[in-house]
């Protein structure tokens, strides 16, 4: 994969997600909570059950459950070309937030429901993404 054509589809580092995204340096999945207790992903300005506008990040526990995921075999982003096919998962963390991500090393036979941890790709000097891989007993 050509880190560079990745890093540059990944959304901008702004003051509202910059939390996150240091998170995810130092080995934290983070999500947003506002004045409700309601953790959300992604970032937003308002909490969406109180409509308040003061929230805090926390590290998540890093644990989440397959909800879907699909393989993608068209060479839709230039840089996923070379690692075509590839997963797209879509993950429930344990907190509720949902998440679009990938697997490391998947499984051969996935299902739903399969309960996930999170680890971390750095891709570059300031930037690192969030995968899972599927918790074995």
């Amino acid at each position: 994969m050509d880190n560079q054509q990745l890093i540059e589809m990944l959304p901008p580092v702004t003051e509202a997600n910059r939390d996150f995204w240091e998170g995810t340096l130092a080995g934290e999945l983070r999500l947003q909570y506002g004045d409700s207790g309601t953790p959300r992903f992604p970032e937003s300005p308002v909490d969406p059950v109180t409509l308040g506008t003061d929230f805090e990040w926390r590290a998540a526990g890093g644990r989440a459950t397959l909800w879907s995921w699909i393989v993608m075999h068209q060479k839709y982003f230039p840089a996923f070309a070379d690692e075509v096919p590839y997963l797209v998962a879509f993950v429930q963390l344990e907190e509720g937030p949902y998440l679009m991500t990938t697997l490391v090393d998947p499984p051969e036979n996935l299902q739903c429901g399969m309960p996930l941890e999170v680890v971390f790709e750095q891709v570059s000097e300031d930037r690192a993404i969030p995968k899972f891989k599927v918790v074995t007993p």
